[in-house]
């Protein structure tokens, strides 16, 4: 089989010290499921390792949500993604992202395709100079006071728009770094 090099991105831990999953953790319960040449980045759930399980990404995610739900008493949502899509990914960004800095873009990815029907209702003209722009299982978001500060932001993550789907967003920084990861192997 073939190793291939993996993104998890985990959605929602170590916010204001709540559900923590410790990346020291994180590391060994990666690769007690098998998986070698684990890395993390930062504290916010982002980790890369390779792995020639042939296993899809949706059943590596479901994997690691039940080996972190057994190891810390919480489940996890988890997004899996190979480092040919992040890298796809970054490359049809149709905001000028060389430009700009990390905390002005992000990507939120999602568990599945996103319908741009879910997004058409949002008077985008109501928002700028924010904006956003959808992606194969990704919303890019321009936001150029940051995300704390925005109101659009807000707007694209409400439940009644993401609903049924597992999103995480992540900083234009980020995005490069995982990249970086992913071709470190």
């Amino acid at each position: 089989m073939t190793t291939k090099t993996y993104a998890a991105l985990l959605r929602g831990i170590n916010v204001s010290g709540h559900r923590k999953v410790p990346m020291a953790e994180l590391r060994p319960l990666l690769e007690g499921l098998g998986h070698t040449n684990v890395r993390t980045y930062l504290q916010s759930g982002n980790a890369v390792f390779t792995t020639d399980s042939g296993t899809g990404e949706d059943e590596l995610a479901t994997a690691l949500e039940d080996a972190i739900e057994e190891r810390f008493g919480f489940r996890v949502d988890c997004l899996v993604r190979g480092g040919d899509y992040l890298a796809a990914v970054a490359e049809a960004c149709p905001f000028p992202a060389a430009e700009l800095e990390g905390k002005q873009l992000h990507a939120i990815y999602y568990s599945g395709p996103v319908d741009p029907e879910r997004f058409a209702a949002i008077d985008r003209e109501a928002y700028l100079p924010e904006d956003f722009a959808l992606g194969d299982r990704v919303l890019y978001l321009y936001v150029p006071d940051g995300l704390g500060r925005s109101r659009l932001g807000d707007v694209v993550s409400r439940p009644a728009v993401v609903k049924g789907l597992v999103a995480t967003a992540r900083n234009w920084n980020t995005v490069v770094r995982l990249i970086e990861m992913t071709k470190e192997d």
